[in-house]
């Protein structure tokens, strides 16, 4: 058999399995064009359709791997595609572990790529009371790169096929045919239409939508907010500040609340006031809502209920920022509420759909949220990639392979998310439980690096 008639064969194939709209089938046919130039001779293996709902780390992650392992998928994510002026500015650090995101990285092959990324924050962390003494500095260890958000994202993307992705389609719904003789998810994208595949992964984020066809469940409010304003060019501007927060992370605690420095890109002090509040609307009871950040400044430290008990130094690293609002000038604060899922949070298994990441296991900020979710993806394409190769050109015996893998994925997933789950609630607690948060958190630290182990709680 002739690689040109295997060629054939397949590409009939893929025309005649349903529902694909012009654009996704053009794209697809071209990754399987693709597809072989790396096979031999033989007969190719059956290639299930796959789809990525969401293109955040969890969904990059999985695309980037099977991408590698030549298996084709398509990526589905809401947002335009972001122009490299975007890619640019800065974003949310992530700090990568291994055995889980760092390991993932190296899997894709691309630690090489990763190290030259990951000089823009340091793995420094200081730990300071609400006046702004500085009670303790946690050294860098080199065991915990820090990332962009925005950097991981240009890495993985710049090894995914650029079609591949679809930017702009919002998912409606996902469904299960009542005609479907075996694992197929419909997904309605709205103007964009309605596609059937295989196997759906949802990496939607919190509010997901593909975790709708699997469980009732959702996030709950967590009497938490975070407000986020920037400061770019920290050093060069306002170099008594950025020796106050280092070059790497920076948290003042007090009073049930946090004000966090992240350094990044364009020299800047991401700054997070992590507050602690029972009005899930928060900003909008506040009039913080819509209100440029440097209008914000007085409310949010002029009240004791919030930061008005900080000291001179921590109030001069947030009115600047306000007063900054480098992020987008003119624009409303960004002020969220922050929710979790209950840890462990399960559903019935469904045959072809899935979740990662975020969709699966929402919870509080605390370090492990990414390299959960890039763990996962990897974890569920190994089991995609040993189906595929179990099953040859059989279908039937893919399907067969894969759900029991699926099954056993997503057990250990839930185990694996509701021990995070559990770390999490113990380190939440340390720095916000007591208005003496500091001392504890900075305490516990300091045990720690004595003790020779940093634990998976630092």
């Amino acid at each position: 058999m002739t690689r040109n008639y295997q060629a054939a064969k397949v590409l009939q194939l893929l025309s005649s399995r349903a529902k694909f709209s012009q654009s996704i089938s053009v794209s697809l046919t071209i990754t399987y064009k693709r597809q072989f130039q790396h096979q031999s001779s033989f007969a190719m293996p059956f290639q299930p359709r796959i789809a990525i709902v969401g293109g955040g780390p969890a969904g990059l992650t999985m695309g980037a791997l099977l991408h590698k392992h030549h298996i084709p998928f398509t990526i589905f994510e809401r947002r335009q595609k972001p122009a490299e002026e975007e890619l640019a500015m800065p974003s949310g650090m992530l700090d990568l572990h291994e055995g889980s995101g760092l390991t993932v990285i190296k899997e894709c092959g691309l630690y090489d790529d990763f190290l030259p990324l990951t000089g823009e924050c340091s793995e420094d962390f200081i730990v300071a009371e609400r006046s702004g003494n500085i009670l303790y500095k946690l050294p860098a260890r080199g065991k915990r790169p820090e990332i962009s958000r925005n950097n991981l994202s240009k890495l993985l993307l710049g090894n995914i096929p650029t079609e591949s992705v679809k930017w702009g389609h919002r998912l409606l719904s996902a469904t299960k045919p009542a005609t479907s003789s075996h694992s197929e998810t419909e997904l309605d994208f709205g103007t964009h239409g309605k596609h059937t595949f295989d196997l759906v992964v949802g990496a939607d984020g919190a509010w997901s939508k593909v975790r709708t066809l699997l469980t009732d469940t959702k996030p709950y409010y967590t009497s938490m907010q975070i407000v986020t304003i920037t400061i770019r060019n920290i050093t060069t501007k306002y170099p008594h500040l950025a020796q106050l927060v280092g070059s790497g992370s920076f948290s003042s605690l007090g009073n049930r609340h946090s004000v966090v420095s992240q350094r990044g890109p364009i020299d800047s002090s991401r700054i997070y006031l992590w507050l602690t509040h029972p009005d899930e609307n928060f900003g909008a009871t506040y009039g913080l809502a819509d209100k440029p950040a440097s209008s914000a400044k007085e409310k949010l430290l002029g009240d004791d209920a919030l930061l008005g008990t900080f000291g001179p130094p921590i109030k001069e690293l947030v009115a600047t920022a306000c007063d900054e609002a480098a992020d987008n000038p003119g624009a409303g604060l960004d002020v969220r509420p922050l929710y979790t899922l209950p840890h462990g949070c399960s559903w019935g298994h469904k045959a072809g759909v899935t979740l990662v990441g975020d969709a699966a296991h929402l919870m509080l900020p605390n370090g492990e949220g990414v390299n959960q979710a890039m763990l996962d993806s990897l974890l569920l394409t190994q089991a995609v990639v040993k189906a595929c190769e179990t099953a040859g050109m059989d279908a039937g015996l893919f399907y067969s392979t894969f759900d029991p893998l699926l099954e056993e994925f997503e057990a250990a997933m839930v185990e694996r998310a509701k021990e995070e789950g559990k770390d999490t609630e113990v380190q939440i607690g340390k720095m916000f439980g007591t208005d003496d948060a500091a001392f504890e958190t900075a305490s516990f630290l300091r045990s720690a690096v004595e003790s020779g182990s940093r634990g998976s709680e630092v």
